[in-house]
Formats: C-alpha cells, structure tokens, sequence
C-alpha cells in the first residue's frame, strides 16, 4: 500500500466559479461573501443564471491537497461523488493533478454529485451557494482503513460532521491512522457547524485531533467565549492549534510556545480557497518538520498566492516562492 503524506476526507464539490457585481447578488437573493446551502432546485436556477462559466474540482480539504500536491507531496482523498458526468469530472481531475482519488464514483446513486457555484465580486469577495448532494453521505463504509492508516497526516473537513454517518467515518479514520502511526487533524471549518455540534466537536477535538485549524469565529463559537479564553482553551486541550483571522496576523499554539505570524498581503482578485491554501502551506510545514513560525509563514505565503488570481488552487510554484523568502 502507498504511504501518503497526507490523506484528507472532505466533500467532493465541482466549483462553478463566475464574475459578477453587487447589483446581480442582490436581484438573485445571494448573500454576500459567505456560503449558503442550497437545495437541487435552487442549484439549477443559479446555474442557469452564471455567465461565462469556468469549473474546477473543489472542496475545502480537495483544495488543500491540490496545494500539497503543488508543494510535492504525495496525497490520496477519500470522498464521496455520483457516477455522473460531473463525477467523473471530478474524479479525473483530481487523479490529473496527482491526487489518488481512492472512491470510485457511486453507480445508482440516488443523489447527484455535489457542485457550488461560486459569485466572484470586483473586491474577491466569494458568495458561494453550495448544493451538497451525494457527498454529504459520506460514511464509514466510504473510508478504507488501508489508507487512512498509511497516512502521515490525516486531514479532516469540519462540514461532514454535520451527520452522525460523517461522525463515524471520521472516528474510524482517525483510528487507523493512529495506528499507523500517523497525526490527524481537523478544519472547523464554519461556525454554524460548531454551533450544531459543538459537544462532538469539543470531544473531537480534546480525545482526538493532533491538530486543529480555524478562524477566529470558529474558535470563539467552539468555547462560546472571546478569542484568547477559547485559544487558552483549545491550546489545554489540542497539542497544536492553528487560528487565522482575516487579514491579520496567523496565531499558532503548540510545541511548548505561542506565535504570531503576519500575513503576507496581495491585492485580492478572488478570495475563493485563502483558507484551504493556507493549510496546504502549514500543512507543508508541519509534515517537514518546520518550526511553528516557519510553518505559519508558509500557510501566509500560499494563501497569498491564491488570492492572487480566479480560483481556488495555486497557479505557480509556491514551493519556489517558499525559497524565495527563504523558508526552505
């Protein structure tokens, strides 16, 4: 079996990404800047209405890994898509950008395969309107202990929580990959989610991640306090935990001291993936064995880059741009 560097479980979202302005939000009800979830038929209606299309593989933790895979490691996805057109779009793309793909798409599949379409504003602000499908019943029958078990890392995608069937594919992954001996670790990854199942996901986080990631209203509606109670407190209960804050500096908790690392700032074109890239830096670092600070510095330096351009993956070397600065 391969030994992967890092294995992550996440949705498997088609993204359909599209310019547009604040007068089209407002006359299609979008919310701007945050991501709605929305049924089948409200998905086709918005499909319809995007002008000139682009369409990419997507997904919190698929995005990460394609940054991973940017940086040269070797990474494997457990997700969960229909044997549908957009399926096996997906499924291909992923393999294409070397990603093993480890789930073939579901034959019969009630449910179609999960797409968000993505409203890009002039300021890179995203409105995402997600239609989960078929990737939201993910479960533990999705997850081959074979491969979670050969895991470095083990990456995990705070959305799934929402159902107990995503709950046990989680515990069941974690578990073979402790016991390969590997480290795993989770994204938050939406404060509405924590709200939803914040007992489960303090007891994730306390019995069983390595390491945590989240923004600073993720931390604050885990422990329902201000952000420095709800870190002291993640800090006693994770050995490493990971807070971004939109715009300023990254703090990082964990071999034995507390950090903060500016970000490194770009004129946003599309902030559509900041997040999931600067976990793919981070991630980097923390699998290589940087220092808390480098590793930080790493996670800054790829969202940077992603922000830089449309869409949510890396579109040059950030390795290269990590010697650059002289991280590596």
């Amino acid at each position: 079996m391969t030994r992967y560097q890092v294995v992550g479980i996440g949705n498997a979202i088609v993204d359909v990404l599209s310019q547009t302005d604040d007068d089209f939000l407002e006359h299609m009800g979008i919310t701007k800047g945050v991501m709605q979830l929305i049924e089948r038929e409200r998905a086709e209606a918005l499909y319809a209405a995007m002008d000139a299309r682009t369409q990419a593989p997507g997904g919190s933790v698929a995005n990460t890994l394609a940054g991973l895979g940017n940086l040269g490691l070797s990474t494997a996805f457990i997700g969960r898509v229909r044997d549908d057109a957009l399926g096996r779009f997906y499924a291909r793309s992923m393999a294409g950008e070397g990603t093993d793909f480890v789930n073939a798409p579901v034959a019969g599949g009630e449910l179609p395969t999960s797409r968000s379409m993505i409203f890009v504003t002039a300021d890179g602000e995203r409105s995402m309107n997600t239609y989960l499908g078929i990737s939201a019943e993910l479960g533990p029958d999705d997850v081959a202990e074979v491969v979670a078990g050969s895991a470095q890392l083990l990456f995990l995608e705070g959305y799934l929580f929402d159902k107990d069937k995503g709950k046990a594919a989680f515990l069941k992954a974690v578990k073979a990959c402790h016991g390969g001996g590997g480290r795993a670790g989770v994204a938050l990854s939406d404060p509405f989610c924590v709200d939803r199942h914040r007992a489960d996901f303090r007891r994730l986080v306390r019995d069983e991640m390595d390491y945590v990631i989240g923004n600073e209203h993720e931390w604050e509606a885990l422990y329902q306090c201000g952000l420095d109670a709800a870190l002291a407190q993640a800090a006693s209960d994770c050995a490493m935990v990971v807070c971004t804050r939109s715009g300023a500096d990254v703090v990082l908790i964990g071999q034995g001291e507390r950090v903060t690392v500016p970000v490194h700032r770009v004129v946003p074109v599309d902030a559509t993936g900041a997040g999931d890239q600067f976990a793919a830096g981070f991630l980097y670092g923390y699998a290589s064995g940087q220092h808390l600070a480098v590793a930080g510095r790493m996670g800054c330096l790829a969202a940077s880059e992603v922000i830089s351009h449309f869409g949510a993956r890396p579109e040059t070397d950030v390795k290269a741009m990590f010697r650059s600065h002289g991280l590596i």
